[in-house]
């Protein structure tokens, strides 16, 4: 298949693959800039009020799960955490287990929004979900924008932690 004969849902599955863990030309995936990411890296907050890369993770997490939620034709599972949007990490000291679990929650939750992308057709991509103002297709593209964009700023707060550290 040539990139001309691609549908636009194959399109938008390979925007989210190269965002989250595909090799692309950009640089460093999400799940690219999470490797090698330890606790207390994790938990480093570069100033007060400011996110860590902990709290991007789980963030990127919902708004994969609240787009697959929004796009699904089928039930989706509730968010395994309580709250929205930002969730702040770590709850209970710096722990291993903790950021484990976390990052398989962004796995589960990509993993999940690109099944439901995969059932979609093409003229599902123009519709407008239920109580939303934007259509399919701008919110699967949003989501693949959201974590290229949040790659980088995890890249730019492990530099930050490296050069604070002696």
């Amino acid at each position: 298949m040539t990139e001309i004969d691609r549908t636009a849902v194959e399109g938008l599955l390979t925007a989210l693959e190269q965002a989250y863990r595909r090799k692309s030309w950009h640089g460093a995936t999400l799940r690219g800039a999470l490797s090698r990411v330890d606790p207390p890296m994790a938990a480093w907050r570069p100033a007060k009020g400011r996110p860590n890369i902990w709290e991007i993770a789980v963030h990127a997490a919902y708004w994969k799960h609240n787009v697959w939620r929004r796009v699904s034709h089928d039930e989706v599972p509730g968010f395994p955490l309580d709250g929205s949007d930002w969730f702040p990490r770590p709850e209970n000291g710096v722990d291993t287990k903790a950021w484990k679990r976390d990052l398989q929650i962004l796995k589960t939750m990509h993993e999940g929004l690109l099944g439901a992308v995969s059932e979609l057709t093409d003229a599902d991509l123009a519709t407008i979900p239920a109580r939303g103002t934007t259509t399919v297709e701008d919110l699967v593209r949003g989501v693949a924008f959201h974590d290229v964009h949040h790659g980088g700023q995890v890249q730019l707060l492990k530099r930050l932690y490296a050069a604070q550290s002696p």
